[in-house]
């Protein structure tokens, strides 16, 4: 029995009778649809009654846990039914799904998890990749491991894979794929673009953001508006400077909202809900989570920054950094497309129109900028050691291969066999932990040393977004807050929940782990700096002068300011950032390490 109801009708309808005979006959296909056309919400529910399908079923991947649960939820709403029921969301540290779940909305890591437990996906007919021009790293190796697996292991029953997007390079999927394209022209209500000055280098974007934001409330008295800059920190700011204008012009009835990853659950519902008093209307501040799959209501005003940050592994630290770039053309299209979704629009970008003409079709794919030591660790579990085996839209460069491989050797993770390099034992059960693999091998090395508590902490604060900064570089601070010795400030209460959960996972996942490692006991002051060394040991440093060090990989590294952790002769780091061509980083988050260590479990460092 059909999911979708009879009387929904968005412009993706118009194709949804050509998408399921394609199927029939196709295992892939590529469909293209402008934001707004509903193709998130009604092709899974389309598709989930198909014959192909049976009794298995559809996984949808999306970029953004809040685009993860939306989705899931705006799906139920359609068939009247509660989450977790026929349509169910599954994503790290929150799921709600059941026996009857027929279509489950995913974060686009579990799916390379769930790979890893089962390459046939037996239990799945259909993987739906949505959103998938933003091309980040789980999506790429996701699709490479499942049209891999279903090579192998789905001959007679095949796996069905549909990509979905807005704005798609839809000539490299083609080749990859040779899947046919449907295009979904949409009825997206018009928008009107406005452009500025050319943007300049010098250009204060605060002001050039809080000036346009104050001008589209003044031109467009009736609607809300969505602001999209870089980063948390340019939110703030603009934020500060909205309120005290909105104040000082004595303007009313306009609500300040905030949209960003790092933000608690109740927070980013808030930016999404209607204001509460008919008449009034918000202000949304949003990073790039805003671009896509979200429905802010009310807003039909858009103005765009034309920036996002976006995390770039350095080769020469061994460091991901966050680097503020201009965004694509498709990224422009995306954005502008917010404004039209509810009725006719208007969109204010904050560059030229030579400008926009000058800007890239399409971003960079994550796997050409990203640390790929997670990728390699994943493959080497699927015994493939060399990742030219996988069909790949863009295949991972050499360089940062060979460098992610050599992590996982000085890890432990990988050793010499008969066949080529294996995963050792050790690897096999970092691969098992849902972590990063510098900090996998950190958790199984605290539990050998009866640390499993500190472990499992420490590998929270490091998987998350750092919410203190630069405000203290000591880890002993942001351990101290977690354990309860220090009181946690009211703006990172959702840091201290989230971490929680995160290190019960983590503390559940290593219980019970036969660690082949030694066991030794450590003093409680050398507990901390010795769990940074194991996931860091390339960042191990030496003190060479007051508040300068140099790290175990040659780079310069140095504690801002006068702080204790400046005397010590030796620091394990966490945590350093600074430009990508300056010859010193600014330790960001750092213990103190005892040096005797280096005569008994950190022996093999070479520092």
């Amino acid at each position: 029995m059909p999911l979708l109801p009879s009387n929904i009708h968005l412009p993706v309808t118009e194709i949804l009778e050509e998408l399921k005979s394609t199927f029939s006959r196709h295992h892939e296909v590529i469909l293209q649809a402008p934001p707004g056309a509903g193709k998130t919400s009604l092709v899974p529910l389309a598709l989930s009654a198909e014959p192909w399908l049976g009794h298995k079923k559809i996984l949808m991947l999306e970029p953004r846990r809040i685009a993860t649960r939306a989705a899931a939820h705006r799906m139920a709403d359609l068939i009247r039914e509660p989450v977790g029921h026929t349509v169910g969301y599954r994503m790290r540290l929150d799921t709600k799904v059941s026996l009857n779940t027929k279509i489950e909305v995913i974060t686009e890591g579990i799916l390379t998890r769930m790979l890893q437990e089962d390459p046939s996906l037996a239990n799945v007919g259909l993987v739906i990749f949505d959103e998938f021009h933003e091309r980040s790293l789980d999506a790429d190796l996701a699709l490479a491991l499942c049209l891999k697996g279903r090579s192998l292991f789905r001959e007679d029953d095949p796996l069905k894979v549909l990509i979905m997007s807005a704005t798609l390079d839809s000539q490299k999927l083609e080749e990859l794929t040779a899947a046919p394209v449907i295009s979904s022209e949409g009825k997206q209500y018009p928008v009107d673009i406005v452009y500025g000055k050319s943007s300049q280098p010098k250009d204060s974007l605060h002001d050039k953001a809080v000036t346009a934001t104050l001008t589209a409330l003044a031109d467009n008295p009736d609607s809300s508006i969505l602001v999209f800059l870089p980063g948390q920190g340019e939110i703030r700011r603009v934020e500060d400077s909205l309120a005290i204008e909105l104040q000082s012009r004595k303007i009313r009835g306009v609500h300040l909202r905030t949209l960003y990853g790092n933000l608690s659950l109740e927070a980013q519902q808030a930016a999404i809900a209607p204001v509460p008093v008919a008449g009034e209307r918000k202000v949304v501040l949003a990073t790039n989570i805003a671009e896509t799959s979200l429905t802010i209501e009310g807003v039909d005003v858009v103005i765009d920054s034309g920036f996002a940050r976006e995390p770039v592994f350095d080769p020469a630290s061994g460091m991901t950094r966050l680097h503020t770039r201009k965004i694509s053309q498709a990224s422009s299209i995306q954005r502008m497309g917010r404004a039209g979704r509810l009725r006719p629009g208007k969109c204010y970008r904050l560059w030229s129109k030579s400008q926009q003409d000058q800007m890239a079709p399409h971003a960079t794919p994550e796997i050409l900028n990203a640390d790929l030591t997670p990728v390699a660790l994943q493959l080497f579990q699927w015994g493939i050691n060399d990742p030219m085996d996988l069909a790949w839209l863009d295949p991972p460069g050499s360089g940062p291969w060979l460098q992610a491989v050599s992590l996982l050797m000085k890890l432990g993770a990988i050793v010499q066999g008969d066949n080529g390099l294996r995963l050792s034992n050790h690897g096999i059960q970092m691969a098992g932990l849902a972590a990063h693999p510098r900090l996998a091998h950190m958790l199984i090395c605290g539990q050998s040393i009866g640390q499993a508590s500190t472990a499992s902490l420490l590998a929270s604060i490091l998987s998350d977004r750092d919410p203190f900064g630069r405000e203290t570089p000591d880890m002993n601070e942001r351990l101290d807050i977690l354990s309860g010795k220090s009181k946690c400030p009211n703006q990172h209460r959702g840091w201290f929940r989230r971490a929680h959960q995160l290190a019960e996972q983590f503390i559940g996942q290593i219980r019970g782990l036969k660690i082949e490692l030694p066991a030794q006991s450590l003093k409680s002051d050398q507990v901390l700096g010795y769990l940074i060394a194991c996931a860091y040991p390339d960042r191990i440093a030496r003190r060479r002068h007051a508040g300068g060090f140099q790290l175990s990989n040659g780079r310069g590294v140095s504690i801002a300011g006068s702080h204790v952790l400046g005397k010590s002769k030796w620091l394990a780091v966490a945590e350093a950032g600074g430009m990508a061509r300056s010859i010193s980083d600014i330790i960001q988050s750092a213990a103190t390490l005892d040096e005797t260590l280096f005569e008994s479990l950190l022996a093999d460092q070479i520092v």
